[in-house]
């Protein structure tokens, strides 16, 4: 077996000016985007993740593959596997619908977002494609019994600072949208 590579410590970031402009993108977008088209966003890539892992050989899915930095992702996150990002998915789905259901109902949540907090375990099984599945759906039904959600409270994302539920609503699937991406690229390594 080959050692791991050496990357940066989770929760390291991303480079300065990298997320200087992540964070006016985010809140311009999230400022933009009609609450439907947001979930419309988060279904697409939750239907494209499933199907990337439902094709790929059981075999292959646990096998780290490392992988160039995409914008947006931490140095930290470079050698996952495809169900350690699944799993990273799920854990983050699951948080991003507690705080969206805690601001709706007017509470911010207690703690504080954290990066390092959310990375996925090295020794994940392949149940967690039902969990991932599972919280998706979750989230899907605790947006649905949210009322208007451009919140007056807000909760701060370690890399984009305060942001109300609709503009959490709307980095679901933007976030979902990288991963997606880091799957691809994990897949291409995989097959080569």
């Amino acid at each position: 077996m080959k050692p791991s590579p050496k990357l940066a410590a989770p929760g390291a970031g991303l480079p300065k000016i990298e997320r200087f402009f992540a964070n006016l993108m985010i809140h311009w977008k999230a400022k933009h985007t009609r609450r439907e088209a947001a979930a419309v966003t988060f279904a697409t890539e939750r239907d494209a993740i499933f199907k990337l892992l439902q094709n790929t050989p059981t075999e292959r899915l646990t096998t780290p593959v490392l992988i160039k930095r995409l914008p947006g992702l931490e140095d930290s996150s470079r050698y996952w596997s495809l169900l350690m990002t699944a799993d990273h998915l799920r854990i983050v789905n699951d948080q991003i619908a507690g705080v969206i259901a805690s601001l709706c109902a007017g509470k911010v949540p207690a703690g504080a977002a954290s990066t390092a907090a959310v990375k996925p375990s090295e020794q994940v099984g392949a149940s967690v494609i039902a969990d991932f599945e599972k919280t998706c759906a979750d989230f899907e039904k605790t947006l649905a019994a949210q009322g208007d959600l451009k919140t007056t409270l807000t909760f701060t994302h370690p890399w984009f600072g305060p942001m109300d539920a609709a503009a959490w609503h709307f980095m679901t699937g933007f976030h979902m949208r990288l991963h997606r991406k880091q799957m691809e690229l994990i897949l291409a390594g995989l097959f080569k």
